[in-house]
């Protein structure tokens, strides 16, 4: 039987120590600010900052708690500080194996009116333009679970001063993952990254990649120029691997590799992956990973296909704390608000990296009451175990930022 008062208490002082470490060089309030906002954002599975209010439990009006997280919120500065403290923490989940996953997605606020920097984005659940925000994002596969751990995430708007393009800010998130990450680090895009200037930047700077490409680009075969449609079409796969879906469905892919160059980039070798079982049209992998090992397209096959675990973050996100549904106003602040939840959900990240040696993550998984059981995603059944544990408790972290009260009595003084 599960001793939720004492759970809860050990968790508390875990999630207080994790903020510790992100806020270490801050100034004692946004110490503070930062523990609240990540234990409210965990206690309430919500964006909303009156929910995350009510989860502190502070002997004030739930207004005045508010007010204080807004505020502090908007004026926000030590991002930098915050994401490098972050990193610090979490890069012992990762090594020189870890996968990073590249790509974006949107927040769609149809209904909006009087945000701070709207423009027209694609919603990506229903394929319509509305308003919203883009947002750049980059995950590591930690190294045992192959949990994704939310590295990198920036809103942007099309419409806001300085806006120089998408493009433009893929790269920035190309260039924060070279100065945290090393070359060895695999870099993993879908096929809306097919662009000369990716291709640019990871060859240049000659970081390890896979690109899903698209039929149309050309590459050079045996000195030749050819679509990489027509060039996958003369390989029908010799070799096999068995892939299980998110749905539990089996599929048998055949796989092949051959070498290849793209036009711009003469006399850097690559390598064309050319997966078959997925569709009509095979997945088509171009690569610069290169090993003596013929079994070498099935290792990159299985790497791209963990891209999938990048979607249920966001989807995470979006779903279980009800991201597109913030509602402050600033752009500073809704950048701030993503910062804040992207580490709150590494924080989840970290735990289910400890799902099969931790007893108390097993006792987290437990009390979240799964119905079919485990998933190999375990973010929903921490979180929601997480929430049920500090929903029987009726206090906040208050009692972790106390100093100790001084009393005379426990002195000792030397006798006249």
């Amino acid at each position: 039987m599960v001793n939720y008062s004492t759970l809860g208490h050990n968790l508390k002082r875990g999630i207080f120590n994790f903020c510790n470490k992100l806020s270490n060089g801050m100034k004692k309030p946004t110490q503070k600010f930062i523990t609240d906002m990540i234990y409210g954002i965990i206690a309430s599975k919500s964006s909303y900052l009156t929910k995350i209010a009510r989860k502190l439990n502070e002997k004030i009006a739930l207004d005045k708690t508010v007010e204080r997280l807004s505020r502090n919120l908007m004026n926000f500065e030590d991002i930098e500080v915050l994401t490098q403290n972050y990193l610090t923490t979490v890069k012992s989940h990762f090594d020189k194996t870890t996968v990073l996953i590249v790509d974006d997605s949107d927040i769609a606020k149809p209904y909006s009116q009087k945000l701070e920097g709207l423009c027209r984005v694609k919603d990506g659940s229903t394929g319509e333009l509305v308003d919203g925000y883009w947002f750049a994002g980059v995950s590591a596969l930690t190294a045992n679970h192959k949990q994704p751990i939310p590295v990198y995430s920036r809103v942007y708007s099309s419409t806001e001063e300085g806006y120089k393009g998408n493009n433009t800010e893929t790269l920035k998130s190309l260039q924060f993952i070279s100065k945290h990450f090393t070359k060895a680090n695999i870099r993993v895009f879908d096929r809306g990254y097919d662009a000369g200037y990716i291709f640019d930047y990871l060859i240049e700077n000659d970081e390890n990649f896979i690109v899903r490409s698209v039929g149309k680009r050309h590459c050079v075969y045996k000195g030749e120029t050819v679509a990489i449609s027509t060039l996958a079409g003369k390989f029908k796969g010799k070799y096999t691997l068995k892939y299980k879906t998110k749905e539990g469905r089996s599929i048998n892919c055949k796989i092949s590799i051959t070498p290849i160059e793209l036009p711009k980039y003469s006399g850097k070798p690559l390598n064309l992956v050319i997966c078959r079982g997925f569709g009509k049209e095979p997945l088509m992998l171009i690569t610069n990973l290169s090993s003596d090992d013929p079994r070498l397209c099935v290792t990159i096959s299985k790497v791209y296909l963990m891209r999938w675990r990048i979607e249920e973050y966001y989807r995470f996100k979006k779903q279980g704390f009800g991201f597109e549904k913030f509602l402050v106003r600033s752009l500073d602040s809704i950048r701030n608000l993503d910062l804040i939840l992207s580490i709150a959900i590494g924080y989840i990240g970290t735990l289910s990296e400890k799902a099969d040696d931790s007893i108390e993550v097993m006792q987290i998984i437990h009390a979240s009451k799964r119905l079919y059981g485990l998933a190999k995603f375990t973010f929903y059944a921490i979180s929601d175990g997480l929430a049920e544990i500090f929903s029987k408790s009726y206090v906040g972290l208050q009692a972790f930022f106390r100093k100790p009260v001084y009393d005379p009595r426990l002195s000792l003084f030397d006798c006249p």
